[in-house]
């Protein structure tokens, strides 16, 4: 039977608070890791986000944990080429991988991020769930689903998140995520609810929160 991609619904009141206070902590950056050597303890539950060079995956962080400088916002894509960890209160990891489909880069400096990439997601037992970021106006890219195989083949289970859904009308946005919904039938790792956001007018990030907050 073909799985069917809806909308992640919005959180009754008592889930959205329990993401709101997973946020209301302090949120802090650990480290940047460029081996599988400098992973910090696996002592917390993580989740990580993925996305292509400036899809709005350091927006999309900086709003969920209410900040505005936490993870760096480049108008330079594949600026972020470490794996960076923030604590998000005492019990979470967000990991910020680094932008993929970096057009500029070095053809060993890709491969060698692409091969950091392999190893954490298929060897971090801590890993709950990746968010694979696809902007709102362009929809799902060859290099959006490489990494979804890449996921589907390390066995971690991810959820599409849409950014930047302010930019496009409805209409638009209705038919981009026809798209998606069709890309992700190809996908085995793929979770059922796609989560629609927009970092500058706040849209879907109570959703997120809560999301992240209830992972077991």
């Amino acid at each position: 039977m073909q799985m069917t991609f809806t909308l992640a619904e919005e959180p009754d009141a008592q889930t959205a608070e329990r993401g709101r206070l997973l946020f209301a902590g302090e949120t802090d950056f650990v480290k940047g890791v460029v081996a599988m050597s400098g992973l910090p303890d696996p002592d917390r539950m993580e989740v990580c986000f993925a996305g292509r060079s400036n899809v709005g995956k350091s927006s999309l962080i900086n709003a969920l944990t209410g900040t505005k400088a936490l993870a760096r916002a480049s108008n330079t894509p594949g600026r972020t080429q470490e794996i960076n960890f923030f604590t998000a209160g005492e019990s979470h990891y967000l990991v910020d991988l680094p932008g993929y489909g970096y057009a500029n880069a070095p053809l060993p400096v890709v491969e060698k991020w692409q091969r950091l990439l392999k190893q954490y997601l298929s060897g971090r037992q801590t890993l709950r769930r990746a968010f694979v970021l696809i902007d709102a106006r362009h929809g799902v890219k060859k290099v959006d689903d490489e990494i979804m195989s890449l996921l589907d083949s390390s066995a971690v289970t991810f959820q599409v998140v849409l950014t930047k859904a302010d930019k496009v009308k409805e209409k638009e946005r209705e038919k981009i995520l026809e798209q998606v919904r069709g890309a992700l039938t190809k996908h085995p790792a793929a979770y059922p609810k796609i989560v629609v956001t927009s970092s500058e007018k706040g849209w879907g990030i109570p959703t997120l929160r809560a999301i992240i907050a209830t992972l077991e």
